[in-house]
């Protein structure tokens, strides 16, 4: 586990109330989308794909508020149809998982959540995975970088 201030950054982001199985949905509807504002909009992206989250649910079934973000140098101006945000440096506690998506939850979440409650650190209620090598759906490996916000 890391302790680390992510950096400040501007973003497109669609934000869903959702479950944790309607993200692989969410995500194949939103991210061409964004991808589409980036092309029309003349942005240029400054980062790698990120799911932001707020009280993550342990389990399937509750509803929770998540976001996909593509992060772009702020432009000097913007018109577009896609909310462009900021998001301000944040204290995470922080693990990179390398490895399918399958095991995404049990390997690099698990671990990292059995860390955190074992420390001195309060969870914020925010989480975010960063995309920061993403192969596609199907492919066996990925790296995913997942974050905890820390409120103290």
């Amino acid at each position: 586990m890391d302790i680390k201030e992510t950096v400040d950054m501007w973003v497109l982001g669609i934000t869903r109330r959702l479950r944790i199985p309607d993200v692989k949905q969410a995500a194949a509807e939103c991210a061409p989308l964004i991808d589409q504002q980036v092309a029309d909009a003349g942005l240029e992206v400054a980062g790698p794909w990120m799911f932001v989250s707020h009280n993550l649910p342990k389990e399937g079934r509750s509803y929770f508020d998540w976001a996909i973000c593509l992060p772009v140098e702020k432009p000097a101006q913007y018109q577009g149809t896609i909310e462009l945000c900021r998001l301000a440096p944040i204290m995470v506690a922080s693990a990179v998982h390398q490895g399918s998506l399958r095991s995404l939850f049990t390997q690099g979440y698990a671990p990292l959540l059995a860390e955190l409650e074992m420390s001195r650190y309060v969870l914020s209620g925010e989480s975010r995975e960063i995309y920061h090598d993403w192969r596609g759906l199907s492919a066996p490996y990925h790296r995913v970088e997942i974050q905890f916000g820390l409120s103290r």
